[in-house]
């Protein structure tokens, strides 16, 4: 049997109990009436970050319009901790590709900033809402990352919260030996062909930025996130 399609639910309908009757906006009613051919009786999971995860039997009125009636809960509401992500947008592809994986591997926030060497000066916050929420719901994680406005970032380094480590991969620069790292931590990952030498100096004189090195060889930008966001988990792994 296959498993029943996850949908996130704004936080802002009406409280999720047992028998309530969520809206589903038409969106979401095409895709599971139209996509996945479901019908009135199926089952669908419901979540959000405060409600936590339920069943739901699904009520189809028409093909753009029905609602799911909560049955049980599956999973209750729980405080995450996680990484912020600090990268340069790359490549529509390949930012994608960050997102989905970032959000997949625990990401609690996206801060796209702007380097010295970084392609784009512009991005579509809900279209990037909207690839979290999507690798959200495949993941089944119970929240979506928040993206923050496209900064530069000097203007980001200036406002960082100083107790918040943030492990910048600095490459062709020998990087920390880390041994442990707090679950509430950042990354940073600079732009296909990496920080501008005034950039690295600026990162390495601030008191929050610890170097981290992901191997021998260059990789690309999108490939250091996923080494990145890895390596830093099992280092998490390791202080619990």
């Amino acid at each position: 049997m296959q498993d029943a399609p996850r949908l996130h639910i704004d936080s802002l309908q009406p409280v999720m109990g047992e028998g309530a009757a969520i809206a589903l906006d038409p969106g979401q009613m095409r895709y599971l009436a139209t996509v996945l051919r479901l019908e009135t009786g199926d089952s669908v999971h419901l979540f959000n970050a405060e409600a936590g995860e339920w069943e739901a039997r699904l009520e189809i009125q028409r093909k753009d319009r029905g609602q799911a009636v909560l049955t049980r809960q599956l999973r209750a509401p729980v405080v995450t901790h996680g990484p912020v992500l600090v990268f340069a947008p790359l490549k529509r592809d390949a930012t994608d590709l960050v997102l989905r994986m970032g959000t997949e591997m625990g990401v609690t926030r996206f801060c796209p900033v702007i380097t010295e060497r970084t392609n784009t000066h512009r991005i579509n916050a809900e279209r990037f809402h909207a690839i979290a929420l999507e690798a959200a719901e495949q993941c089944e994680r119970l929240d979506i990352p928040a993206i923050e406005p496209l900064r530069p970032l000097m203007q980001v380094m200036d406002e960082w919260d100083r107790s918040r480590p943030l492990f910048a991969a600095l490459e062709r620069q020998p990087g920390a030996l880390v041994k442990s790292v707090p679950q509430d931590h950042a990354l940073l990952i600079g732009p296909e062909g990496g920080f501008t030498e005034t950039e690295r100096r600026l990162l390495g004189a601030h008191e929050a930025v610890t170097p981290i090195s992901l191997g021998n060889l260059i990789l690309r930008a999108d490939t250091a996130v996923v080494a990145g966001l890895a390596q830093l988990a099992f280092r998490v792994s390791q202080s619990i």
